[in-house]
């Protein structure tokens, strides 16, 4: 069998494409205006309130928060093109006709299942080099109270390493790799989980292996006393990247900076379960779109005149938006560990794709 035989005529497939790509793109530009207008109800006080700060920086912040809303709106727009597409489609008997041709309904929704993979490709794309950049720069001017900007030169604050049993807390960590420079040092010296002494510095350099530490002093818990060690060699093996390794704000980096990210959080033995489920959901977030038309598919199907067709739409729309809810769910329990990465990104999709196509063929095949 031909694999072209399995969608409906070039030209049906099209329309059908057609129909549910404008409608969907309405929608969307639809509920962006209005969540937008919204947005900027309660944040142009914020905005207008530093000093310096006028119409620039409001239309800088639109620049920066319309792509957030669109990548948020996006799926629930497809949803709700695919409904209304499919709706329009029973109400002129269209449906009808093509399974009176021979079709099955999976061959009446093979060109809207297209046409939603490619929105899912740029979702994913408008995701990755848009949003994520986007984010990162509202997330740092939020921050500053929606102030001037100040240059990260990698300077990072109140970092924590392990290092064997012990601990290290640094208060500043200037510039990176070889050159960064640690200052307010305290180390724990653990063994076996209890509390040996504490080793205090002014500031640290890498000499290639470890760190030397310049103006100590260690309290020794045991006896109670603060003895001087001027300059001393700690932390062989602790690499300067886990020091300016500060908190990766997963929704901030692209897909390949994010697993790039994890990697090195790996490296420097820092917990990842959270943010690979993030890298996951980088994935399966966009491709939740293809859903979509199967979930929504309940209003396609069923005669128009029997008075069910709005009963059929308002099915598929709860179809749709409880994935939404048991997506963040999801989410919500991979990044406290209770389900595994992998797990929290991908099971609300496979679980409700056999949902939708359990309902499709005990309706319809």
């Amino acid at each position: 069998m031909n694999f072209l035989q399995f969608f409906p005529s070039r030209v049906v497939a099209v329309y059908m494409a057609r129909l549910f790509i404008v409608r969907t793109f309405a929608i969307l530009a639809a509920m962006v205006l209005v969540l937008q207008a919204l947005d900027l109800l309660g944040q142009t006080g914020n905005i207008l309130g530093q000093a310096g700060n006028g119409d620039a920086e409001i239309w800088r912040y639109v620049s920066l928060r319309a792509p957030q809303i669109i990548a948020f709106v996006l799926p629930f727009s497809v949803l709700l093109g695919t409904i209304l597409t499919l709706t329009q489609m029973n109400q002129n008997s269209e449906i009808i006709a093509l399974k009176a041709s021979g079709l099955s309904a999976h061959q009446v929704l093979a060109p809207l299942i297209i046409a939603s993979f490619a929105v899912a490709i740029i979702s994913f794309a408008f995701n990755d080099r848009i949003v994520s950049r986007a984010t990162a720069t509202l997330n740092q001017w939020q921050k500053v109270e929606y102030g001037p900007l100040p240059i990260d030169r990698g300077d990072r604050s109140n970092v924590w390493v392990r290092d064997g049993d012990d601990l290290i807390q640094v208060d500043q960590i200037k510039g990176k790799g070889a050159g960064a420079v640690l200052a307010g040092i305290k180390l724990y010296d653990r063994e076996k989980g209890n509390l040996v002494s504490i080793i205090e510095g002014k500031r640290g350099t890498y000499t290639g292996k470890a760190w030397r530490i310049e103006g100590v002093k260690r309290f020794d818990v045991k006896s109670g006393k603060l003895v001087p060690l001027g300059t001393i060699t700690v932390a062989e093996g602790v690499r300067p990247d886990q020091f300016t390794l500060a908190t990766v704000d997963a929704d901030g980096l692209s897909f390949g900076a994010l697993r790039a990210a994890i990697s090195d959080l790996a490296d420097a033995g820092r917990p990842t379960k959270a943010l690979e489920g993030a890298a996951w959901h980088k994935l399966s977030g966009p491709l939740s779109s293809i859903l979509m038309p199967l979930l929504g598919a309940v209003a396609a199907f069923g005669v128009a005149r029997s008075g069910k067709l709005f009963l059929r739409a308002v099915i598929g729309m709860m179809l749709g938006f409880t994935f939404f809810v048991a997506d963040n769910f999801a989410l919500a329990m991979g990044n406290l560990g209770a389900y595994p990465p992998f797990l929290a990104a991908w099971a609300p999709f496979l679980l409700f794709f056999l949902i939708g196509e359990a309902v499709l063929v005990r309706t319809e095949e």
